[in-house]
């Protein structure tokens, strides 16, 4: 029974080598944000609303490609999307390693944008794993990103130190290729390639997810995340060397030490929010912590250990909304629409991460680093105000059920799917052969949900 119950030792090579190469392309998006806004000064032509734009620039094609690459994927394979968009991100990569100017570093941060593999990634992952065991696949890429965020934040410095900015380009284009090898010899080739609603995007439920206002307001929110997080780490660096006088060569192990702190502080929050069911209640606690964070940058910009532990609350708010948004997401999105929402709610981070470096550079350019804190304070109170409209989630979470034809002969199975206890939501999809369900995994009776779905 454990076997059976087990993911497969493909399904854990498929999950696994996927996970890094989501890592790698990460930690080389990553690993120039701590370090462009104070080595990038000496680039040519180089202007703090120019070099807010190279930080975020990656989001602007990231945001447009995101969604037709993983539609693409759907035709011509996972794996020639998945290589051709990690050949794009070492290319870019190349580009700006060899800049002598900040418009060359803001053209190779583009061309690594276009390089939009993320729904590609998930989809494959949905073609190499059982239903069962999909979730778990999720979450060690959920985990890899997280993890790629943490050492990009200490990575980046400490290369640049040995290298400067274009050995941090360099290394990131060598991590796209080390993702292309394993993507060619370690991920397995799945049997065939299917579009997945809880994985990838489809046309159908498009519109449906755009008219979603309780998705919008998600939307919007991480949108705004990704912006602060863009214009804060234009003005930090520069807080961190000029304000409190601590070497750009150093600055590795303040974020080490706020991100170590800022995990601990952060758990304790996502359980209560899952066990006790209160999300709203802290996404909005960790958006007020974003809005008054940056009030204490402002003030603190003089002192080392105040600025520190600023940067470690920031974090915390920062990584408890990065890991309750997409859970929020899940229970919002219909059944059978989950990988539609999701593909949105991407291109909405990255749209926001492109803005916010442009609005951090031309808050800086023109009020200096107060204007950048107190911009990004307004933002996260705007986000404050119209998350706090949003209605709180059902705890469901999304359940794909494999359909025999018999199954599917059955005119009234909706009906009898939705009146098992726990079932909230039923959409049948025939070329499937599927039913996707929104399910409340404490009252669901999954017992009596075997029966209706069993063959006749």
């Amino acid at each position: 029974m454990h076997q059976v119950d087990s993911m497969s030792p493909q399904e854990r090579r498929a999950s696994v080598s996927l996970a890094l190469v989501f890592a790698f392309r990460m930690l080389g998006l990553f690993m120039v944000l701590p370090v462009l806004a104070t080595w990038g000064q000496q680039l040519q032509g180089a202007t703090p609303f120019l070099i807010g734009m190279a930080i975020g620039a990656y989001g602007l094609t990231q945001a447009f490609l995101q969604i037709p690459f993983g539609m693409l994927s759907d035709r011509v394979g996972r794996k020639p999307v998945i290589v051709f968009g990690l050949l794009l991100f070492a290319a870019g990569g190349l580009v700006a390693a060899g800049a002598d100017s900040i418009t060359q570093v803001i053209a190779g941060r583009v061309l690594q944008g276009a390089g939009a593999i993320a729904a590609a990634v998930m989809a494959l992952v949905a073609d190499s794993t059982r239903e069962q065991h999909r979730t778990k696949a999720m979450a060690m890429i959920g985990m890899s990103i997280g993890l790629a965020f943490a050492v990009a934040m200490v990575a980046g410095p400490v290369v640049a130190r040995m290298a400067g900015l274009g050995g941090v380009f360099l290394s990131t284009s060598a991590l796209a290729l080390v993702g292309i090898v394993l993507v060619l010899l370690a991920v397995p080739t799945p049997q065939q390639t299917q579009p997945h609603r809880d994985a990838g995007v489809v046309r159908g439920a498009l519109w449906p997810s755009l008219a979603n206002g309780q998705l919008l307001r998600l939307n919007y929110g991480i949108a705004c995340l990704h912006a602060i997080l863009m214009a804060t780490f234009l003005a930090i660096p520069l807080a961190l060397q000029q304000q409190a006088g601590l070497a750009k060569e150093d600055h590795w192990w303040v974020y080490l030490a706020a991100l170590l702190l800022s995990f601990f502080g952060m758990v304790p929050f996502i359980i209560y929010a899952e066990r006790q069911r209160q999300m709203k209640r802290v996404m909005l606690g960790a958006v007020a912590v974003l809005a008054l964070v940056q009030p204490l940058f402002w003030l603190s910009q003089h002192s080392l250990p105040w600025l520190v532990a600023a940067i470690i609350l920031f974090f915390v708010g920062f990584n408890l909304l990065e890991a309750t948004l997409p859970s929020l997401l899940s229970k919002i999105a219909p059944a059978g629409g989950k990988g539609t929402a999701m593909g949105v709610y991407s291109t909405s981070q990255f749209a926001g991460a492109a803005l916010g470096g442009m609005f951090g550079g031309w808050l800086f350019a023109h009020f200096g680093l107060g204007g950048v804190f107190v911009g990004c304070a307004l933002l996260a109170l705007s986000w404050l105000i119209i998350g706090g409209t949003m209605r709180e989630p059902p705890y469901v979470t999304s359940y794909r059920l494999a359909l025999s034809p018999a199954c599917l002969d059955d005119a009234a199975l909706a009906t009898r799917l939705q009146a098992v206890a726990g079932v909230t939501d039923v959409v049948i999809v025939a070329e499937e052969a599927a039913a996707y369900l929104k399910v409340d995994a404490k009252i669901l009776d999954r017992e009596a949900l075997n029966r209706v779905a069993a063959p006749v």
